[in-house]
């Protein structure tokens, strides 16, 4: 089961690090303040992501529900980092997106 997810699982770990990444340069921006909504949703966007690519290396029976939440998390993220002009934003919202979509495939 695990090899049959494999790309997916390694794009979750990808998009977790991304976000992580970004959150924390977020925190260094000059007004943390103003990146609030970015940094709640890429924490929160990141534990998703690698929950989603523990279960699905498990092989969970809840793997299509998560897989579901992960897909709206990432696409959320994915929008809000986008919307902002940081190089850590830009690459969080690309590794978001490649996420969502490859999760996405495995509900659709």
């Amino acid at each position: 089961m695990q090899q049959e997810h494999q790309a997916c699982i390694n794009l979750c770990y990808e998009c977790a690090a991304a976000c992580d990444r970004c959150a924390g340069a977020c925190l260094e921006e000059h007004d943390p303040a103003m990146m609030k909504a970015c940094i709640r949703l890429t924490i929160q966007c990141a534990a998703v992501c690698r929950l989603t690519a523990q279960l699905m290396a498990s092989g969970s029976d809840y793997l299509m529900q998560l897989c579901r939440l992960c897909t709206d998390i990432c696409k959320a993220c994915a929008q809000e980092c986008a919307g902002h002009q940081y190089d850590h934003c830009q690459a969080c919202a690309q590794a978001c997106s490649r996420c969502a979509e490859v999760c996405l495939k495995r509900v659709a």
